[in-house]
């Protein structure tokens, strides 16, 4: 077997631990086809996600049921006013050697060393401590004491915040909302869906749920997903849609000139074609598509976008910018090519 037919082999076997996944998920889970997908992506992409919705939506049974079938480690933090650094990455406590009587300082790991770290609410802890989550985020490790500890491999945040209660919180920064892969919205369920979560969660069964994949799995698999390859057209489509919600770019629409306060930087970009490489795989697919990169449009960039205060007066938001930017950007090649030259 050559290389080409083990790849297409690894992705069509990364599309079947998929449909098994939504099975599993599907016991304890109703309605969210968005949200897992987009939850899947972000996993098998190596990213983060925001994720915003009311209470009382299941997200942290969606996220410790998603960890359960993936074999994955879970913790979940209460972020509250007076959650310190060290509640988040560890400490360090001084122990006595039984032995030797030697006293030591040693570091005492916190929460952050797992697989899947559920950040509840995580806009109503202070920037400090926004902060140090963010930092391993992003650096994949912790300091203390000047020696480095290296998290859990795969490490995955999902950050929630409550859209409605804004009293004594502290929003994150743009620069830190732009270390999230996705902002994923999680709307109320349909009437249909909250009659389904009504029978089932009254009831008294208690499902049963598989594990599908093992860790070892999702790193190759994490892997597969950079591989995947992507064309000079559909990279060419991410960077001018990212590039097109900049008001002070010479080619941008004149709704972003006259609407955006700020614009997407190249991350959005970045994040655009890994996010299309995971959803193709997903999929079972070997390549990356236009419609990959306008179906993650929303959950990549709706958080690296500023409407200013006419686009506010005027009633929209992010996300309705982001479909007028859909429609104004071409996706044809030919078009495309002119634009860019």
């Amino acid at each position: 077997m050559n290389k080409e037919s083990e790849e297409i082999e690894a992705v069509e076997r990364l599309g079947e631990a998929r449909d098994k996944i939504v099975t599993e998920l599907r016991k304890t889970i109703v309605g969210m086809e968005d949200v897992i997908d987009e939850m899947m992506i972000a996993i098998f992409a190596r990213g983060h996600c925001l994720l915003v919705g009311v209470p009382g939506l299941a997200k942290t049974l969606l996220v410790s049921s998603l960890a359960e079938t993936m074999s994955l480690g879970f913790k979940r933090i209460q972020f509250t006013p007076d959650l310190m650094p060290s509640d988040i990455t560890g400490t360090e406590l001084l122990q006595e050697d039984p032995e030797t009587h030697e006293r030591r300082f040693k570091f005492q790991k916190g929460p952050v060393f797992t697989n899947l770290l559920l950040a509840d609410e995580i806009n109503r802890t202070p920037p400090k401590t926004q902060a140090a989550l963010l930092e391993a985020m992003q650096e994949k490790r912790v300091s203390s004491g000047g020696e480095d500890f290296k998290l859990d491999e795969p490490f995955f945040v999902l950050a929630t915040q409550n859209p409605i209660e804004q009293e004594g919180t502290y929003p994150l920064p743009e620069a830190q909302l732009d270390r999230f892969l996705f902002n994923i919205m999680v709307k109320y369920p349909s009437h249909t869906e909250e009659l389904d979560i009504v029978r089932k969660v009254t009831g008294d069964d208690e499902p049963d749920l598989k594990e599908v994949v093992d860790t070892a799995s999702i790193l190759e698999f994490q892997h597969l997903v950079r591989r995947i390859p992507v064309s000079d057209h559909v990279n060419n489509y991410a960077v001018t849609l990212v590039r097109a919600t900049r008001p002070d770019a010479p080619d941008a629409p004149d709704f972003v000139k006259n609407l955006m306060a700020w614009g997407a930087g190249p991350r959005a970009s970045l994040n655009l074609v890994l996010a299309g490489k995971a959803r193709a795989a997903l999929r079972g697919r070997c390549h990356v598509s236009i419609d990959d990169i306008k179906a993650l449009c929303l959950p990549v960039l709706r958080h690296r976008i500023i409407p200013n205060f006419a686009a506010r007066s005027e009633g929209e938001t992010s996300d309705t910018l982001i479909a007028k930017l859909l429609d104004e950007v071409p996706s044809d090649e030919k078009l495309l090519g002119k634009k860019a030259s």
